[in-house]
C-alpha cells in the first residue's frame, strides 16, 4: 500500500493491467470524484516513480494521458496540477486507452539481461577530454558576441564547416548560405512545414521511422504510404500516389536497411523533376557506419534540379544530448525562408555552435568517427559471427549498414511470439511493425542494435536468444 498527497492505491502486478492504466485511472477516478481538488499539485513523475517501485516512464505515460484528456495541466517549472473541472459527470465507463508499443506495453517494467536497441550508441568511445578542453578554451576566450543573439540560420562559420564536412563525406553540394542549424530534427521539420506550407500530400515508406510520420501527422499532411521493394520506395507507384512530397532514407533505410542503388535514385530525381513544386526530403541520419563496400555519396549529390531537401543530424555519430541538426535547403525554398520564415531564431546557444565548429574543424570529429567506425565494425562482426548459427531458421538483412540487423523467421514464426519468447529469457528484441504505420500482413522480422552493447553483452544475448527461441 502506498501514500502520495493523500492518494493512496495498490498497483496489481499480476501482468494481467499495464502499470501506468492503473495509476491513470486512479488518478483520474480520483479527479472525478472530487477526491484531488482543482489546483492541487500531483507529485512529481519521479518521486511517485520511486514510492510506487516503478520506471519513471510509466508515470510519465500515465501524466501524459491525464494531460491530453484535460484533468491535469503542466506548469513549467512547477509541475502538474489538478485542472478546474466544473460539473463532471461520474460515468461507469470502460476507459480505451491509446495502444503502445508491444515492447513497452509487455516489458517496460521488466529488467533486460540484454537489450537490442537499435536506438542506443556507444558513449564509451566518446572524446570527452577534448570536448571539454574545446568548451574550456571557448568560454576562456569569449567576448560579448558570443553571448549576443546569433544569425537566425545559425553561426556562418559552423554553417561553413558543416558545407565544408558534407562536401567531403557524403558528395553533398552546397553553400553555407543554404545550411540551417537548429537542434535537432523535430525543430526542422517544424521549420520546413512552414516553408512548404499547410495540407501538404507527402509519400512515405512503410515501414519507415515513425517519430518523422508522427510529426508529418501533426502538421496534418495527408501521408501516403508507398510500396518498397528491395532496392527502396518504387518511383512508380509515387507518381501514383499524387504527392508533392516524399521523405525517404536512401543510404540506410530505418528500419529495413536497404541501401537505395543509384538507379531507383535517379527515378525518385526524375519524379521529383516531373512536376513543379516537388521535392525530396533526404534524411542521411547514420550514413557515416557503412561496414561494406565503399561510402555511398547522399542523393543530393546527383540532384540538379534542386529537388532535394538535405536533413542531418550529429546526436548518432556524436552523442544524443548534441541536439544539433541541420537541413541543406534548395535556392527555391531558401528564397521562400529568408523571404518569409527568417524572424525565427536559431535554436541552437552559440557557445554550443561554437564547441562544435571547433570540434569538426580541427579534424577531432573526424578522427572521432574514424575510432567508432572500427568499435561498431567490430560489434557487427560479433553480432554476425553469434548469429552464423541461426541462418537455417531466420534470413539475416541489412547488414550493410548501420547499428542494428533484421532477423527473419523462415518457419514464420510471428514477431509477437519472438518478441514474448525473448523477453521471458531476458533479452529485449524489437519487432518490426513498431515502425509500420499503416496495416500490414502479421510481420516475422526483429531488429538486433548493438550500437549501445559490449562484446559480451551481444555474445550472452545471443546464446539467450538461441535457448529462447530453441535453436
Amino acid at each position: 500500500m502506498t501514500i502520495v498527497n493523500e492518494m493512496t492505491f495498490q498497483l496489481q502486478t499480476d501482468g494481467k493491467r499495464c502499470l501506468y492504466e492503473q495509476i491513470y485511472e486512479h488518478i483520474r477516478r480520483e479527479i472525478r470524484e472530487g477526491k484531488l481538488l482543482a489546483g492541487e499539485k500531483l507529485p512529481s513523475t519521479r518521486f511517485l516513480a520511486e514510492y510506487l517501485q516503478v520506471a519513471r516512464s510509466t508515470v510519465d505515460y500515465a501524466y501524459g494521458q491525464l494531460l491530453s484528456e484535460g484533468y491535469i495541466e503542466a506548469r513549467p517549472c512547477k509541475g502538474y496540477f489538478v485542472c478546474p473541472i466544473e460539473e463532471l459527470l461520474v460515468l461507469e465507463e470502460t476507459v480505451v486507452l491509446p495502444e503502445r508499443t508491444s515492447g513497452e506495453e509487455e516489458f517496460g517494467e521488466r529488467n533486460f539481461a540484454v537489450d537490442f536497441s537499435p536506438y542506443d550508441i556507444d558513449m564509451s568511445g566518446f572524446p570527452f577530454g577534448v570536448w571539454k578542453k574545446i568548451t574550456r578554451n571557448i568560454l576562456t576566450c569569449a567576448n560579448s558576441d558570443l553571448f549576443a543573439r546569433g544569425e537566425a540560420q545559425g553561426d556562418d562559420e559552423l554553417r561553413r564547416t558543416i558545407a565544408r564536412y558534407l562536401h567531403s563525406s557524403r558528395g553533398v553540394n552546397c553553400r553555407p548560405e543554404q545550411v540551417i542549424v537548429g537542434a535537432g530534427n523535430d525543430y526542422l521539420l517544424l521549420l520546413l512545414e512552414k516553408i512548404l506550407g499547410q495540407h501538404v500530400r507527402i509519400a512515405m515508406e512503410n515501414p519507415t521511422y515513425t517519430r518523422s510520420y508522427r510529426m508529418f501527422r501533426s502538421f496534418a499532411y495527408r501521408i501516403e504510404t508507398v510500396d518498397m521493394d528491395e532496392f527502396g520506395m518504387r518511383a512508380d507507384k509515387l507518381e501514383q500516389a499524387n504527392v508533392r512530397v516524399a521523405y525517404v532514407m536512401p543510404s540506410h533505410q530505418f528500419p529495413t536497411g536497404t541501401v537505395m542503388p543509384i538507379g531507383r535514385r535517379m527515378e525518385l530525381l526524375k519524379w521529383a523533376d516531373g512536376a513543379p513544386d516537388r521535392y525530396l526530403i533526404e534524411d542521411d541520419y547514420d550514413s557515416e557506419f557503412r561496414f561494406r563496400g565503399k561510402p555511398i555519396p547522399a542523393l543530393q549529390a546527383s540532384d540538379r534540379h534542386g529537388r532535394v531537401i538535405y536533413m542531418g543530424t550529429f546526436s548518432k555519430a556524436i552523442a544524443p544530448a548534441i541536439r544539433i541538426g541541420f537541413m541543406v535547403l534548395p535556392d527555391a525554398l531558401l528564397e521562400r525562408y529568408r523571404r518569409e520564415y527568417a524572424f525565427y531564431s536559431c535554436t541552437v546557444s552559440r557557445i554550443d555552435q561554437s564547441i562544435l565548429n571547433e570540434f569538426i574543424r580541427d579534424g577531432y570529429f573526424e578522427r572521432h568517427l574514424n575510432k567508432m567506425r572500427k568499435i561498431y565494425q567490430g560489434k557487427h562482426e560479433l553480432l554476425l559471427e553469434c548469429l552464423q548459427s541461426m541462418r537455417e531458421s531466420f534470413r539475416i538483412s541489412g547488414e550493410n549498414a548501420g547499428l542494428h540487423l533484421l532477423l527473419t523467421s523462415k518457419r514464420k514464426i510471428l514477431e509477437r511470439e519472438l518478441v514474448r519468447k525473448a523477453a521471458e529469457n531476458g533479452v529485449r528484441v524489437y519487432g518490426l511493425s513498431e515502425s509500420m504505420v499503416e496495416e500490414s500482413p502479421e510481420s516475422t522480422t526483429v531488429l538486433l542494435g548493438f550500437g549501445g552493447l559490449s562484446g559480451e553483452e551481444i555474445q550472452r544475448g545471443a546464446e539467450l536468444l538461441k535457448k529462447a527461441w530453441q535453436l
